[in-house]
């Protein structure tokens, strides 16, 4: 029974197919050497090639069993209520078979059969299941088999981890090729430990991808992880927090749950996550971790939280019919989902009654339709007989018949994946197959060929030339819903494809858990709206922040903003600070009415002025306007009318010309007009002194032109200093009003254009001084009286606009100055000219010489 025997397992053609489902019933099958081991019933299918699978397959409660392997209840029904949901394996295992043995091009010639042998989903049953496997019917006994025929060549099973490291400490030994259908782990990839497992599942190398994917499109920047404790979970974490980081996600919580875990222990983990702000749960880790913490979920339900996970989580072990709807709203991301033609018409065909050797089919059938094919004791005369014309595709709270699984997906692929290296290897072998029997040595050479035909491993395989490469992930999104009389359905809501930057989901598909009655969020801190910009607090992650109001002449347009933005020059914030609106060019304008208002008052006291001037043309031989100093007073007429007219220059739209123009002009027209009354008041002062007999001053009397020239002299060079120093230029002041571009010039240089204003005001309060100590002098010169209250009103005007020209801002600067000039010089025109006038015109009678020298002599 040594090595000889050994070889007899491995010549033949032999492919057992280990599949954990959970069904009922175990059978004692009789061989022709030994009665088969208690707990792993067979059943086997004839053929050239024999398939074989190995099955957790309970639904009655057999208290043998459930003594030895089972220590509580939970573990019980939790294997019940996963029979239904790991039955469809087996289903798309016998179909993938019987499609190949309908394919003239794959394997002709040969007809795969298969052997089932059940394991419980129990890691001790699956070592035991690989030594009857290699045992044969017969006793378990290592090194030896009993049976006669002998053509298995591979293994396919393991749907966790747990279950294919199990297997693989037996089959290894013996180089038995061994295809997991699980989902891929990188324990299992370790050649060292397990150099003959070949994993179909997907590697799931972009599914943290797809987890980013999704919190994007719903803004989810909060979440918690709940992760297996193992290598798998950390290696997952790892991988999702850079990216979560590098998209500015934050990680609320993370918990690991270890396979074997206490009540207090999950008690802990639920206070956690109840405790978290974040309402959206992230979980992924290995299938039996999670499978034990579907328990606290169920003992400890969760309110209020969304929770996301993939399709290697199986919450379905409940041991209350309602407890499913704990899991309502759950998100699922499975790989791409398939539909198999003909896969309907085989359910359809399955009926028990036709193949009554198929054990496990006839325990599925009386545990879903609750009735019995047979009675055999006194116990199930308690069950109905089962109805003839009954079909799997009746019930419509399992869908075997429609898309399949994930791991179904795995299985037929698995399927195919042996079928396809046989097929190639024979193709290679230059032996006829009806010397496959005699071939000790063929599943050891099946190796290379499962290797460089399984796209996962062999994309990287230098032995298979170029190796394959990977096509792109693609996760479909699933939505569990639950409804009243356990109905549970998943739902493709939507698709992601990581590496091509595709996703796509449809959220009106999606049934939210109860608590949300609309998409729920998960933030950290509500968002900032537009207009404000967040700021992390200090020793928080960067979700976590506060709001503040964007400063003065910045907005953000935008939710979340990191940075207000300035706006551009020609832009102003609105009120809200989420926008810039054009600004409105502002300058005091003719087409306004405050400017066409001072511009039609500028012009008309212009005019004025001239009237004014050509009645003391008309009438300049009338004593009156002798008696007044015609030279000064033409002179101090045309200087008024020009400073009318100089107003003119404020108004408009500003150039560099008018900049340079309007200051210098209106100092010095204003400098003639103010140096003329000064002048005149010297004058009546002199005239008056002149009179005394041998008076010196008489001479003075026609030099008062040259004060004139020589005060607009001095004005002149002020300004020349001024315009060659620092002259006056055009500007766009975006400061003084919101909302508003105002088109100003800028004087310059402050100092300079307060001395020339200021040498103005000495020249009137000189003019003021001397036509002040005037004001007594006899009727006949009493304009020095007039003269008096011109330089009153001018000085009034001026002290008043001084503090006013400080406070104001844009146009109203303009406005200011201009009414400051216009009022001054109408009332310069008024208080001398007016009086003047009204004797001209309306009381000529006593612009007489007669009267004058009357009034002199009174």
């Amino acid at each position: 029974m040594g090595l000889e025997k050994l070889r007899l397992s491995p010549s033949s053609m032999f492919v057992i197919l280990l599949l954990q489902c959970s069904l009922s019933g175990y059978q004692m099958i009789k061989g022709p050497c030994h009665i088969q081991t208690t707990y792993s019933p067979t059943y086997r299918k004839e053929g050239d090639l024999i398939l074989g699978g190995f099955f957790s397959l309970f639904l009655k409660r057999e208290e043998k069993i459930s003594k030895e392997f089972f220590q509580d209840s939970f573990v019980w029904t939790a294997a019940i209520s996963k029979s239904i949901n790991n039955y469809q394996h087996f289903l798309t295992f016998q179909f993938a078979v019987d499609e190949i043995n309908k394919n003239p091009h794959l394997l002709p010639n040969l007809t795969l059969g298969y052997q089932l042998l059940n394991n419980f989903y129990n890691y001790k049953l699956a070592v035991e299941s690989s030594l009857i496997w290699l045992s044969g019917s017969g006793p378990t006994i290592p090194n030896y088999k009993c049976d006669k025929q002998s053509n298995s060549v591979a293994v396919i099973g393991g749907m966790s981890t747990t279950l294919s490291m199990a297997m693989a400490t037996i089959l290894k030994l013996y180089k038995v090729p061994q295809i997991s259908y699980g989902l891929y782990d990188l324990l299992l990839s370790d050649k060292v430990q397990y150099p003959y497992v070949y994993q179909i599942g997907s590697k799931q190398s972009t599914l943290h991808l797809a987890f980013i994917q999704l919190m994007l499109h719903f803004d989810w920047n909060w979440v918690g992880v709940v992760l297996s404790d193992d290598k798998k979970g950390e290696n997952f974490f790892s991988n999702l927090k850079e990216e979560m980081v590098r998209n500015g996600l934050c990680v609320a919580f993370k918990e690991r749950v270890p396979q074997n875990i206490g009540v207090d222990e999950y008690f802990k983990i639920f206070s956690k996550i109840m405790a978290s702000s974040s309402n959206v749960i992230f979980i992924y880790g290995d299938p039996d971790s999670l499978y034990q913490f579907s328990t606290i979920l169920i003992d400890f339900v969760v309110y209020g939280k969304v929770l996301v996970t993939t399709s290697s989580w199986d919450f379905s072990p409940v041991y209350n019919i309602d407890s499913s709807s704990h899991f309502h709203g759950t998100i699922i991301f499975s790989d791409n989902q398939r539909e198999l033609p003909g896969f309907t018409d085989f359910i359809k065909s399955l009926n028990p009654r036709v193949t009554p050797e198929d054990i496990f089919l006839k325990n599925f059938w009386e545990s879903v339709f609750l009735c019995r094919l047979k009675v055999e004791n006194h116990i199930e005369m308690f069950y109905s007989s089962c109805l003839e014309g009954l079909s799997l595709t009746e019930l419509h709270y399992i869908n075997l018949d429609r898309i399949i699984t994930e791991l179904s997906s795995n299985v037929y692929n698995a399927v195919y994946l042996v079928a396809h290296a046989l097929h190639h290897m024979l193709q290679s072998e230059a032996r006829e197959t009806s010397h496959l029997g005699q071939n000790p040595d063929l599943s050891w050479k099946m190796h290379h060929f499962l290797k460089c035909t399984n796209p996962v491993n062999s994309a990287n395989d230098k032995s298979c030339g170029n190796g394959t490469r990977m096509a792109a992930e693609t996760y479909d999104i699933l939505n569990f819903k639950s409804f009243p009389n356990s109905l549970e359905i998943l739902v493709k809501v939507g698709q992601a494809i990581p590496l091509n930057q595709e996703f796509s989901i449809n959220e009106e598909d999606i049934d939210w858990p109860e608590d949300f009655s609309q998409t729920p969020t998960s933030l950290c801190s509500l968002k900032c709206g537009p207009g404000f910009k967040k700021t992390v607090l200090e020793g928080q992650p960067i979700c976590c922040f506060d709001c503040i109001v964007c400063p003065q002449g910045k907005i953000s347009n935008h939710t979340d903003a990191e940075e207000c933005l300035q706006c551009p020059e020609d832009q102003y914030p609105n009120r809200e600070r989420d926008r810039c609106l054009p600004r409105t060019v502002t300058f005091l304008a003719y087409e306004e009415p405050l400017g066409m208002t001072l511009a039609c008052v500028a012009i008309c006291f212009s005019l004025l002025t001239v009237l004014v001037l050509g009645i003391f043309v008309k009438h300049r031989d009338t004593p009156i306007v002798k008696a007044n100093n015609l030279s000064l007073s033409y002179t101090l007429l045309v200087s008024l009318s020009l400073c009318f007219l100089c107003s003119l220059l404020f108004i408009g739209h500003p150039t560099t010309a008018t900049c340079l123009l309007r200051q210098t002009t209106f100092a010095v027209v204003f400098t003639v007009a103010v140096s003329s009354i000064l002048a005149k008041t010297i004058t009546v002062v002199l005239a008056f002194r002149a009179t005394k007999p041998g008076s010196r001053l008489r001479r003075w009397l026609g030099s008062t032109q040259y004060l004139i020239v020589t005060c607009t002299l001095i004005q002149m060079c002020l300004c020349g200093i001024w315009l060659g120093t620092s002259p006056p230029f055009l500007e766009m002041d975006i400061h003084s009003e919101p909302g508003s571009i105002i088109i100003q010039c800028n004087e310059g240089s402050l100092l300079t254009f307060y001395c020339v204003l200021g040498y103005m005001a000495l020249l009137a309060l000189a003019s003021f001084t001397v036509a002040f100590l005037a004001r007594n002098l006899p009727d006949t010169f009493n304009e020095a009286k007039f003269l008096t209250f011109s330089m009153l009103v001018f000085c009034s005007v001026w002290i008043s606009f001084l503090p006013s020209y400080q406070s104001s801002k844009g146009k109203a600067i303009v406005a200011l100055e201009v009414f400051a000039i216009l009022t001054s010089s109408a009332g310069i025109l008024s208080c001398i000219f007016a009086p003047k006038c009204f004797v001209i015109l309306l009381r000529s009678d006593r612009n007489t010489l007669k009267i004058l020298k009357r009034k002199s002599a009174s």
